[in-house]
């Protein structure tokens, strides 16, 4: 029978004051009695590792999660508007930290990574230029709505995550809203299907796969507006990006940076969520030819430190392409 934590709503307990932040064995030993995760063998491995929020209310529970934050993300926790926000906030870098401590072989403590973030944002980890840690060259990216918050980790390759409801609230008239922040080809897609509700899914999967693509390069929605390239969901390999050949010759353009050299995978998750990752393609690197090898996708439902289960070929990950 699963683990189920008790559902009462409990405030968010308050931090322990910070110890100093070394690198421990800590979360090694809390990791110690569940099985570790397969090892990431290729750039074209993702993993994945979400929780639901609304399953964790134990106030115990809460504080260890709380006490593996940095001082600066503490702060930012407390600082949102209300319980849930704080609490969303907590797990969302616990997740971060959680996972990436798994692929370490927990020889580093959740707690004692450090992150930095490029000129758009974007966090990565800070790696000390003399730290042995060097040998593990992690790449993450964290999304989150109020019920689902998924972190996913690649080895050697950039990533972007993103996670939308399938029933988030969207405008009445999609189209219109189409118009403001897709394509003329993404626009033109929506408009050929007659079913509101079957266009309001469209419209989900492409925002969730565009947001997925911009937050992959680096630069957020600032960096990259979606108006800028389309995505083609309908083609006949999988999904694929289009960028204008304008934008490619525009070197003053703030969308110099876009690429078509990279690959999805889109999903359905706890059914509830539409699921998009994107990563670098590198088939041509690999000797794959002109082929496309699909993306090497696992999924993990996890309560951290205390129960984990793989999703991945069950009815809670349906694969859409």
């Amino acid at each position: 029978m699963r683990h189920r934590l008790l559902r009462r709503a409990m405030p968010l307990p308050p931090p322990t004051p910070p110890a100093p932040r070394t690198p421990g064995v800590a979360g090694g030993r809390l990791f110690s009695s569940l099985p570790p995760p397969p090892p990431l063998q290729s750039r074209r491995e993702v993993h994945v590792w979400y929780l639901l929020p609304d399953e964790l209310n134990d106030a115990s529970q809460l504080k260890m999660y709380m006490d593996l934050l940095s001082p600066s993300e503490r702060k930012t926790a407390l600082s949102m508007n209300g319980e849930k926000l704080q609490k969303g906030a907590v797990l969302s870098r616990a997740l971060v930290r959680t996972t990436l401590s798994r692929y370490t072989d927990c020889k580093v403590d959740p707690g004692s990574f450090e992150f930095k973030k490029n000129k758009f944002g974007k966090p990565e980890i800070l790696w000390q230029s003399d730290d042995s840690k060097m040998e593990w060259p992690l790449h993450f990216n964290i999304s989150h709505t109020s019920s689902l918050i998924a972190c996913g980790i690649t080895m050697d390759t950039p990533i972007g995550i993103d996670i939308e409801e399938k029933k988030r609230k969207t405008a009445k008239n999609i189209l219109s809203l189409a118009r403001r922040y897709f394509t003329p080809s993404e626009v033109d897609y929506l408009a050929k299907i007659p079913d509101p509700d079957a266009q309001q899914k469209e419209f989900i999967k492409l925002w969730t796969l565009k947001e997925a693509y911009v937050k992959a390069l680096g630069r957020g929605f600032s960096g990259a507006p979606f108006n800028k390239f389309s995505i083609e969901l309908a083609a006949k390999n999988g999904i694929r990006i289009s960028v204008a050949p304008k934008v490619f010759k525009d070197s003053d353009s703030t969308c110099d940076c876009l690429s078509e050299n990279w690959q999805f995978a889109l999903a359905e998750l706890n059914s509830s969520h539409y699921m998009a990752v994107c990563i670098e393609d590198d088939s041509r690197s690999s000797g794959s030819g002109n082929g496309r090898l699909p993306i090497g996708l696992k999924v993990w439902k996890t309560v951290p430190f205390l129960e984990d289960t793989l999703d991945s070929g069950t009815e809670a990950v349906t694969i859409i392409s």
